[in-house]
């Protein structure tokens, strides 16, 4: 019972990966038929389309946010990780508000958005503002995202935070045997 997975909102995923999809469909196209374009131009911009619908796009239904005993890591696809140690969360509970779809964040509020679906979300208050080098490296003392079933999570979250003390972070070093 260490590592609890925990799903998210994925209908903002679905529409934009359609989205793109569209979109580059229409790019190659416009290229393969309204331009001179060389076959072999063609096939690395194809590629390059590609390959940012499976980063941007798909990535992001692949991945869960994950609770373990002493961290909670908050994933958004292969782009967005984010560790947060339990003891560097000053509060955690649910979250009203409206938010902004996708990895936004407001400098302002220095609010952290990380959110898929406008439904079940969840508030991680900070005790000290961090940077997120996902978003250029702006502070925010918060983070919203959204997750399947709240209140599993944060019975989950709340578990860990009042359990035992949390392991040191650290590596403990393994000294070599002795030669005789």
């Amino acid at each position: 019972m260490d590592r609890q997975e925990f799903g998210y909102g994925r209908g903002f995923f679905y529409l934009r990966a359609f989205l793109y999809v569209v979109l580059f469909a229409f790019a190659i196209l416009f290229l393969a038929l309204g331009t001179v374009t060389p076959p072999a131009w063609i096939a690395i911009v194809a590629a390059l389309l590609v390959l940012y619908l499976l980063v941007v796009g798909l990535s992001p239904l692949l991945t869960k946010h994950v609770v373990l005993r002493s961290r909670l890591i908050l994933r958004q696809g292969w782009y967005f990780r984010a560790v947060l140690p339990l003891e560097d969360i000053e509060r955690i509970g649910p979250w009203d508000g409206e938010p902004r779809y996708g990895l936004k964040i407001s400098t302002i509020r220095g609010i952290l958005y990380v959110v898929g679906s406008g439904r079940n979300l969840v508030s991680a208050r900070l005790r000290e503002p961090r940077r997120f080098h996902q978003v250029l490296f702006l502070r925010a003392r918060e983070v919203v995202f959204d997750v399947d079933d709240r209140e599993a999570f944060l019975a989950a979250v709340e578990g860990r935070q009042t359990s035992a003390e949390a392991l040191p972070a650290h590596k403990v070093l393994i000294l070599p045997s002795a030669r005789p």
